[in-house]
């Protein structure tokens, strides 16, 4: 492929992988929402139980049927991905569609609640078997699938895979900071979407990359793209 295609298409590959729950992250950060507040002593059930009675649901899917996760790359990360002389690639079932890379979803759940009546206000797991995106140089070739977007931790996992051999299973590779996430939009055809998760670059992901390809050019933090989960409601 030319120039320009390649290098989209690389920092599709990986941004798109963090696409997907990305999207339906929600903010790290977090509040005490009383002024009370609780002592630093109180256990971590006792403060989930008090999360669980304020926050208000708005929508469920317990099982997930269908639909994608998706990331559109930023700039910078394919700048990085071009200097690095590598050549990406899709896994499975994924795809890339006008700078963005495309994921599959394939099971989990989802729960979205009011903004700010809990924190984390998106929370489920969210599964894309059987898909991933690939690195390659001129005698290695790492594969990153099978992604589990957690919403409540802000992470995403995947298998990683250094020719052919299994290097992590279910790694960090990304981080998500879902602060600029846009509220909950639904659609006439039983869709529901989740936009504006900012997916960066692990500290574990930065360090195998970099030991694999030996460079120090991938920094953790680097922002890979913008997340857009999509998924059916009926």
């Amino acid at each position: 492929m030319g120039h320009t295609v390649r290098k989209m298409f690389a920092g599709s590959a990986i941004a798109a992988i963090a696409v997907l729950g990305v999207a339906a992250c929600s903010d790290d950060s977090s509040s005490s929402g009383s002024s009370s507040g609780s002592s630093a002593a109180q256990s971590t059930a006792a403060g989930a139980s008090t999360s669980a009675q304020q926050g208000k649901l708005v929508a469920e899917v317990p099982n997930l049927t269908g639909k994608s996760s998706a990331v559109k790359l930023d700039p910078g990360f394919t700048d990085a991905l071009t200097t690095l002389k590598l050549t990406p690639g899709t896994v499975g079932s994924a795809t890339l569609e006008d700078g963005s890379l495309i994921f599959p979803i394939t099971g989990g759940n989802v729960k979205y609640y009011q903004p700010g009546s809990i924190q984390p206000y998106v929370q489920g797991i969210i599964n894309h078997e059987g898909s991933g995106f690939s690195l390659s140089s001129a005698d290695t070739k790492v594969e990153l699938k099978n992604f589990t977007i957690d919403p409540g931790t802000s992470k995403l996992m995947g298998d990683v895979f250094a020719n052919g051999q299994e290097a992590a299973k279910q790694a960090v590779i990304f981080d998500l900071d879902g602060s600029t996430l846009k509220p909950l939009q639904t659609n006439p055809d039983g869709t529901a979407v989740l936009e504006g998760t900012k997916v960066n670059i692990s500290e574990t992901a930065a360090g195998l990359l970099n030991k694999t390809f030996k460079t120090d050019a991938v920094k953790p933090g680097l922002l890979v793209g913008i997340a857009k989960i999509t998924i059916n409601t009926k």
